[in-house]
């Protein structure tokens, strides 16, 4: 099937092309792509990949078109979301934790199938694809039929970033933290995921302190109940619970000093490998550090309910987008780097 792709190489201008998908096999789609948040991830992976030509892109949402023979639960001219890829059947899918799949790194960051099969090629050359499954920075993407979950008539640019970034924020609260009514979150970081992460626990009831350095993105979170700060310098409130979005040690070890005991910081930042943790002072407090992948979460189980929660005006999605056409990646990457929007997402038919 033709496409057109946005093929990036490392740091050089990112270009629109003519691709060739290859046909679904027995258990993927074809989905026509109508938006497709860009994410931190996609800026780390396209880095790692130097010169590398790559279709990346793994926040997609559009209508079914094509499906497998042994595809079921879907129909040509379904309106989904693609979230990330995972095998079904390893235990940790099997318990409802498929960002912890056994096979994840394999199925989600190889540029192949599992079995090493490209499923994009560029000028008759198999091109770095398959990314979280999908490789959506194109005009249609083939995606295993389980990284599909339905949608309904959602708008496309609010429901493509529930496939990654808006999860990991929410499912962070709900699922790996899950602070109370009465409790105080800490959220380090106002881009998507953060700032999702915060409108989710102000929705139940928990207060909220955001911390981020650029004016733009604290708005929203602050016109919605929470406090915010440009940085963690100087007196901050103790807090029950924080959240790490950033990565960076020195906002880990203070979000540390900062938990009342028996305190819990949840970590979902790309950031150094290592960071110095005092154990004594984690073990005498009764501190706990979580790494969370996905947000815990089983995409099929959450992104229904982070939809309901948008439907009934408890989580307003909406405010946090703002969209480029798809040929418009590299103005999109300037503008979050620069601080100008929180979530930008592409359109492919804009």
């Amino acid at each position: 099937m033709k496409v057109s792709a946005v093929l990036s190489r490392g740091d050089a201008p990112s270009e629109l092309v003519d691709a060739e998908l290859d046909e679904p096999r027995s258990d993927e789609v074809i989905v026509r792509i109508e938006a497709v948040g860009l994410c931190h991830t996609d800026l780390v992976t396209r880095q790692g990949l130097g010169g590398r030509p790559a279709v990346l892109g793994h926040e997609g949402c559009g209508t079914v078109e094509h499906l497998g023979s042994a595809v079921e639960g879907l129909s040509a001219g379904d309106r989904v979301v693609v979230s990330f890829a995972s095998c079904g059947g390893c235990p940790p899918c099997r318990s409802g934790l498929p960002g912890y799949c056994a096979w994840a790194t394999a199925l989600n960051g190889s540029g192949r199938r599992l079995d090493g099969s490209p499923t994009i090629r560029v000028r008759g050359e198999p091109v770095f694809g398959s990314f979280f499954g999908q490789s959506s920075f194109a005009t249609a993407a083939l995606t295993g039929a389980r990284s599909c979950v339905p949608v309904g008539d959602v708008p496309p640019e609010v429901a493509a970033p529930l496939g990654c970034g808006f999860l990991t924020g929410a499912g962070a609260v709900l699922n790996v933290l899950r602070p109370r009514r009465g409790d105080r979150l800490l959220v380090i970081g106002a881009g998507g995921v953060g700032t999702v992460a915060a409108l989710v626990a102000l929705s139940e009831g928990v207060e909220v302190v955001v911390a981020g350095p650029v004016p733009f993105r604290r708005t929203l979170p602050e016109r919605c109940g929470a406090a915010v700060v440009a940085s963690l310098d100087g007196p901050m409130p103790s807090v029950t619970h924080a959240l790490d979005t950033t990565g960076r040690p020195e906002a880990i070890a203070r979000a540390l000093e900062l938990l009342r005991p028996c305190g819990a910081l949840a970590l979902v930042g790309l950031g150094p490998t290592e960071v110095s943790l005092d154990v004594r002072s984690l073990m005498m407090r009764g501190l706990q550090v979580r790494g969370c992948v996905e947000g815990d979460a089983d995409p099929a189980v959450l992104v229904p309910d982070l939809i309901r929660r948008y439907r009934r005006g408890r989580l307003p999605l909406d405010l946090l987008v703002t969209t480029y056409p798809l040929a418009g990646l590299d103005r999109a990457v300037a503008d979050q780097r620069a601080g100008l929007t929180v979530k930008p997402v592409l359109l492919p038919g804009g």
